[in-house]
């Protein structure tokens, strides 16, 4: 729980300011899903008399207050107070979700989650019988997730971290490596895991640099026109043997977790580069650690560990041919702009009795 309030107190001071926000533009490039009925057709709805939000001081609050007339939007502006704020007699919560804020607001029936997880949320008895209704920021994340892995897949086959040991050694050598160890990307074969809003967007860019793009999805064949195959997800275990670069770009559920272990490294090529913006959890580290000491596989990038954050003496950090970030891909100058225009449409459309936007499937857990 502190982590994620010292997440939210990161991004009440990354909010932009109101006047910048372009709602119209911000909707359609994220392209989000609506619900299949309006939520004035969910059993127990009414018109919401108070809610519960995190916000950043008077003017977003005023802001927020425009699309919900005569309801009593109650400002979180710590997210320490979250724990006080979220109380019975709220009609829906905006920021945090888990067990216990979900058994604090027994009258609440909706909660928008700041974030596309939403594991520590579904557990919930009452959400896991549909009593309260959870949308997240799912696609929200997409476009900055799908640079950091692009930037990161140019990484691993440009040998980055390894120029840039010689540049603090201040050794100039160019024949450290033999040529075909570098990887041009235009020709080559990426495999999406998980066909999201992250992953199709990391698709999109994938096949703007010239690469073969296959994927994986648990739901259904269909994917967009730039990606040559998309497969069920029993297909993985063949479809990694194809690929030069393979991303986990899947939520963490029962069947996702564990999912990257050595029998499944052992099926990549000894050349690929295996890349996770997921979840730590399903990555069996032990098993990626071995798979890169023994070159199973040529390298790999994980932005997510486990644990979060990881200790300094954990051996992720000594493996060889392995990049690191701290769970920031989805950081970016344009990230809390999509999040205000989302969560002030869900607030309008809640208030309104419409259908919402980005509803999570709890059975599905995504």
């Amino acid at each position: 729980m502190m982590h994620l309030f010292s997440i939210f107190a990161f991004i009440l001071l990354a909010w932009p300011a109101v006047a910048q926000l372009d709602t119209a533009r911000v909707l359609a490039e994220l392209d989000l899903r609506e619900g299949d009925k309006p939520v004035r057709e969910m059993k127990g709805w009414s018109k919401p008399k108070k809610i519960a939000l995190f916000t950043d001081g008077p003017e977003r609050t005023a802001w927020l207050r425009e699309v919900a007339p005569g309801v009593d939007v109650i400002p979180i502006l710590r997210p320490m107070d979250a724990t006080k704020l979220v109380t019975a007699d709220v009609d829906a919560f905006v920021g945090v979700c888990n067990r216990g804020a979900v058994a604090a607001a027994p009258k609440a029936k909706w909660v928008h989650i700041g974030s596309a997880g939403v594991n520590d949320c579904i557990d919930s008895p009452r959400i896991a019988t549909g009593e309260v209704l959870v949308t997240n920021m799912q696609r929200v994340y997409g476009p900055p997730m799908a640079e950091h892995v692009i930037a990161l897949t140019f990484a691993l086959a440009r040998h980055f971290p390894m120029y840039n040991e010689l540049q603090r050694q201040g050794e100039w050598n160019q024949t450290i490596l033999p040529f075909e160890n570098y990887m041009e990307l235009q020709g080559k074969t990426i495999l999406i895991v998980g066909l999201g809003g992250i992953g199709t967007e990391v698709s999109k860019r994938a096949n703007a640099l010239g690469m073969k793009v296959i994927a994986v999805r648990n739901s259904r064949r269909e994917g967009p026109s730039y990606i040559s195959y998309v497969g069920l997800s029993n297909e993985l275990p063949e479809l990694v043997t194809r690929a030069d670069v393979v991303v986990n770009a899947t939520p963490l559920t029962p069947e996702t977790e564990n999912l990257f272990n050595a029998a499944m490294f052992a099926k990549m090529k000894s050349t690929a580069f295996f890349i996770n913006v997921g979840r730590g959890q399903q990555v069996n580290q032990p098993d990626l650690i071995e798979a890169l000491e023994k070159k199973v596989i040529a390298g790999a990038a994980i932005d997510v560990a486990d644990p979060e954050p990881l200790p300094k003496d954990h051996p992720l950090w000594r493996a060889p041919n392995l990049i690191i970030t701290p769970h920031t891909s989805s950081f970016s100058d344009l990230r809390m702009e999509r999040f205000w225009v989302v969560l002030r449409e869900n607030l309008r459309r809640y208030v309104a009795g419409d259908k919402m936007l980005s509803v999570v499937n709890v059975k599905r857990g995504y």
